[in-house]
């Protein structure tokens, strides 16, 4: 490491590249957590290396290279909070406006997380589901970073202290202020599934797919939670309990040809959705699912997703 951080002080910039690798996909998802937008955390990570290298000169080895690069990026996300905003979606509104929608977050931004141990990438999963980055977006920004750099990536509290400048007293007390608003969420969906088993994950896969491709709107219900919601960003209106979805379906999607290819999101069961367009099926949205015991509890319809970006074709046949 000693001799990778002198050539790159030198101006070496494979060097930099071989220095700061192992961290970038985890700053990429500090970014996201913070930003909720994959394109967002993208720009947050190149202008964070681009920092690096342009101060690796000034950079004294007191600490490490990773609360190094974890302090710019989180700095630089507070910066890009304050000028775009938070992130939601529709369930979140309380009132009609144009919003900032959360993205939803592509299984290749997690290939890092085979290099950890079962239990850490269980965490760094399970900070990436949609529902906790969803809440993130309730915190104030600075609440966001402190509970993210304590509780996700393990920073000691002075550490966290140093990295927005300010005291271990304001750290403890934004911690616990952000813990508070986070403690009413349920089970992670990594423990969900991992309880449901990976027969009965592909069982209820299966059978979702096939209930839309056949239009049966009964067998979809039937896989739904009584209290479920069903939300399509960009769009404001969203829909709730059996009753409710029931009626949405049949007064417009199902009355449409559907066809539906298994994927992942944000960690979460996921699927490609696509509509027939007279000789071939069209992208539709990216279902994000999420589950309690067995039965689908909320649907996100990303109609705008990136299909390519999750391994999925741009139409099918």
């Amino acid at each position: 490491m000693r001799e990778l951080l002198d050539a790159a002080q030198a101006g070496d910039k494979d060097a930099f590249g071989a220095l700061v690798g192992p961290w970038r996909g985890e700053l990429h998802a500090h970014c996201y957590r913070m930003l909720g937008s994959d394109a967002d955390a993208d720009d947050a990570v190149q202008e964070t290396l681009v920092r690096a290298w342009t101060a690796l000169d000034r950079y004294e080895d007191r600490g490490s290279i990773r609360s190094w690069l974890f302090k710019i990026a989180t700095n630089r996300c507070l910066t890009l909070i304050e000028k775009r905003g938070k992130r939601e979606l529709p369930t979140d509104l309380n009132a009609t406006f144009e919003a900032e929608w959360l993205e939803p977050y592509p299984p290749s931004r997690l290939e890092w997380t085979s290099r950890l141990s079962p239990e850490a990438r269980v965490t760094a999963l399970e900070s990436v589901e949609l529902a906790f980055v969803a809440s993130l977006q309730h915190l104030s920004a600075r609440q966001r970073a402190v509970l993210l750099l304590r509780d996700v990536l393990s920073f000691a509290s002075r550490e966290v202290a140093d990295v927005l400048e300010t005291s271990v007293a304001a750290v403890n007390s934004a911690l616990q202020r952000a813990r508070a608003v986070l403690s009413g969420l349920q089970p992670t969906q990594q423990e969900t599934l991992r309880k449901l088993g990976e027969s009965a994950q592909r069982d209820l896969v299966r059978r979702y797919m096939a209930a839309w491709e056949s239009g049966d709107v009964d067998a979809i219900v039937a896989m739904l939670a009584e209290d479920a919601k069903y939300s399509m960003p960009p769009l404001m209106h969203w829909f709730s309990g059996r009753a409710g979805i029931r009626q949405f379906l049949l007064n417009g999607p199902l009355r449409e040809k559907w066809r539906f290819l298994p994927t992942r999101a944000n960690g979460q069961l996921a699927f490609g959705t696509y509509l027939w367009d007279r000789d071939r099926y069209v992208p539709g949205g990216l279902d994000v699912i999420q589950v309690r015991g067995s039965q689908i509890v909320e649907v996100v319809s990303f109609l705008e997703a990136d299909f390519t970006a999750f391994g999925l074709p741009e139409e099918v046949r």
